[in-house]
């Protein structure tokens, strides 16, 4: 018997992206919306499907799914590009823009499957760090994208694990100066106050290497839909659809996509009241024990002060609270990150973490 094919040497020490699944009562560890989509766009999804003809392929062009997000927009469908969640449009780029004898540009510490997919796709990473305060310096942007010359240069804002949403002014500087594209991870876009899609432009004076990428899966309560798009220049969504498998968005996730983009007042309401807990739970979080810093996403990253983090982590996953343990991460040691949910959800955090740090 012929052996098994070894494993690409170069992903041989690469483990699968995760986030631990771990049974909790209240779970505040993956940034999900903490409130379920409207009733009504459930009963539009459910009259949708079946109309659907199962023994058929989907559209491969998703083409009501990219009229109606390019409507929402402002722009025109072949500046759209969606794909299974973000992730997968992630991919799209490393495949089209990336791989061997590329490069990649990130700060750390950012989303960490950035430099997974990158990897994935063979593309040389080539990491550059922030702040104290978990921003980009825009001098050492400028001078490792001048060492580096990366064709991808990806930007989280607001940036996951740390919360801060970079100022528009840093976005454009990057987008100016940057020999390839500039990726703006905007999963938590719309908890943010402003978004780099007011920095694309158009015409001869655009910024054509600019991409800005979003998800169904936060605000608008449909993680489990798994759908998310990019908006660029025609030419990168043209790459994007050359990397994608055919028929890779299903007939559910683009009905789904579409309906949802019919109830946008109440996805801005699920943002309102997200970001009133938000600023709830960080008025508590300084008058305990811990060092956290603003955020501009659905989640706050905080250090217990006076415990070990680890110690924190399991007191709260004892009292029923999942929240996301950051603490061996390379520039966020002693780190726990809590996503915002439901004010009595915040509550029990607050009950837990109060009763494991003492106070």
């Amino acid at each position: 018997m012929s052996p098994l094919v070894p494993l690409r040497h170069d992903l041989a020490a690469l483990e699968g992206y995760h986030s631990p699944q771990v049974a909790a009562a209240v779970r505040l560890n993956t940034n999900e919306s903490p409130y379920p989509p409207p009733e009504t766009w459930r009963d539009d999804l459910a009259a949708e499907i079946e109309r659907i003809d199962f023994h058929r392929y989907p559209d491969r062009t998703a083409a009501a799914l990219h009229d109606g997000l390019a409507a929402f927009h402002g722009v025109t469908p072949d500046e759209v590009f969606c794909a299974n969640g973000s992730n997968e449009v992630l991919l799209c780029l490393q495949l089209a823009f990336g791989g061997p004898g590329r490069r990649a540009l990130l700060f750390e510490p950012t989303y960490a499957l950035h430099s997974h997919l990158a990897r994935l796709a063979g593309t040389e990473v080539v990491a550059g760090g922030r702040t104290a305060d978990f921003h980009i310096d825009p001098d050492e942007a400028d001078r490792l994208m001048a060492e580096a010359r990366p064709e991808l240069t990806f930007v989280c804002s607001p940036n996951n694990p740390t919360g801060g949403a970079e100022p528009p002014q840093l976005v454009a500087r990057l987008a100016d100066t940057a020999p390839g594209l500039v990726v703006v991870d905007e999963a938590y876009g719309q908890f943010a106050p402003s978004s780099a899609l007011d920095l694309r432009g158009s015409g001869e004076g655009g910024r054509r290497g600019l991409v800005v990428v979003r998800t169904f899966s936060k605000t608008w309560a449909m993680a489990a839909c798994r759908l998310g798009y990019l908006v660029a220049d025609p030419e990168v969504v043209a790459g994007c659809r050359a990397a994608s498998l055919p028929y890779h968005l299903s007939a559910v996730s683009q009905a789904a996509g579409v309906l949802a983009l019919r109830y946008r007042r109440e996805m801005e309401a699920r943002v309102a009241a997200v970001a009133e807990e938000r600023g709830r739970l960080s008025a508590a979080l300084a008058d305990l024990d811990v060092e956290w810093w603003p955020s501009d996403a659905n989640f706050i990253l905080f250090r217990p002060t006076g415990r070990e983090a680890r110690g924190v982590w399991d007191d709260l996953l004892a009292a029923g609270v999942l929240v996301r343990d950051c603490s061996s991460w390379e520039g966020l040691l002693g780190c726990l990150r809590v996503t915002v949910g439901t004010a009595k959800e915040n509550d029990r955090f607050l009950q837990a973490l109060r009763g494991s740090l003492g106070g």
